[in-house]
């Protein structure tokens, strides 16, 4: 950051001081921690030597707390794996079910937007769809945040809710799914080989939530890329150019995805693993009716308070998920 020539790329800048503000953030919380435990044991020899009551709930107060505390910083150095520090593409699919899946679609988009505001993470649009009567039929978001898609990977999969319909008039319960996927966005050092001819590049007029400049302009950007199918669209900017960029940002980080996945399969097939992907294999099942409960079928883990996994209190869930995935 002292280099003369460091503010000549200002974007390359930004992820540098990121980065290093990332860092400064480990180390300090390990040195308070650290100085925590100290305090904790000075007052543990004071317990000691004096039956001191008062004094021993607050002993017992600051331990829970730094375990607490402990756990979350141990969390943090649990995301190492290439990726996890990047920015986070998350997309929003509803199943089949029309305004009842759609309207859960936007449950979860709201869910995702709470529990990235209170990691202080921005959150920017970069498509979305809306539902016919309710709800979205498609959003993608970008969640900018040092360790976004380190945490988010936990969120990867089919979510299935149960609840009475606020749409039917039988008042009937009803299940519906929504797919989430969630890839890294990737910087310029890792390439990805996409040859112009393999796309097929279709603009349009945007729709939604935009501002006066939307379906007046051919702004919207739709990418197809012909030999893998994959199909991604951005409406975000103003500028036909800037929603290019970021719908190829947005393709690259799925093509790379599905590489991973590939491999992944392949590994799967070599130890003999069975994995069904479809509508069954929901990963997290929020139940409103008859009970209230949020249950994630990968850990066990589960609440009984569905309104604040709606609010955006996520991080049990994926605390769960990523220490089950220490081998």
């Amino acid at each position: 950051m002292s280099e003369p020539s460091f503010w000549d790329n200002q974007e390359q800048a930004q992820k540098v001081i990121s980065e290093n503000n990332a860092l400064k953030s480990l180390v300090n919380t390990y040195h308070q921690l650290e100085e925590t435990h100290g305090d904790l044991e000075v007052s543990y020899e004071l317990v000691k030597e004096e039956a001191d009551e008062e004094l021993a709930d607050e002993l017992e107060t600051g331990v829970k707390e730094l375990g607490k505390k402990f756990n979350e910083f141990e969390l943090q150095l649990l995301l190492s794996e290439p990726y996890d520090q990047n920015n986070a593409i998350l997309e929003l699919h509803p199943g089949a079910g029309g305004t009842e899946s759609q309207d859960w679609a936007s449950m979860l988009l709201r869910m995702y937007t709470r529990w990235a505001e209170d990691k202080d993470f921005k959150v920017e649009t970069l498509d979305y769809l809306p539902g016919d009567e309710a709800g979205v039929k498609s959003v993608t978001l970008l969640i900018k945040g040092h360790n976004a898609y380190g945490y988010l990977k936990a969120e990867k999969g089919v979510h299935r809710l149960v609840r009475i319909s606020p749409f039917d008039s039988s008042g009937r319960r009803h299940t519906s799914f929504v797919s989430c996927e969630v890839m890294p966005e990737l910087d310029d050092n890792v390439e990805i080989d996409i040859s112009p001819e393999q796309l097929k590049i279709d603009t349009y007029r945007a729709s939604g939530a935009g501002g006066q400049h939307i379906n007046t302009t051919d702004s919207a950007v739709r990418i197809t890329h012909l030999p893998s199918n994959t199909v991604v669209t951005c409406q975000s900017e103003r500028s036909q150019i800037k929603n290019r960029e970021k719908a190829m940002t947005m393709l690259k980080a799925k093509l790379f995805q599905l590489e991973l996945e590939k491999q992944q399969q392949e590994l799967d097939e070599i130890r003999g693993e069975q994995a069904d992907i479809g509508w069954g294999s929901q990963i997290r099942s929020y139940v409103f009716h008859p009970y209230n409960m949020v249950k994630d079928h990968r850990t066990n883990y589960e609440t009984g308070n569905t309104q604040a996994v709606m609010d955006g209190e996520l991080d049990p869930f994926i605390d769960a998920y990523l220490r089950a995935q220490i081998k």
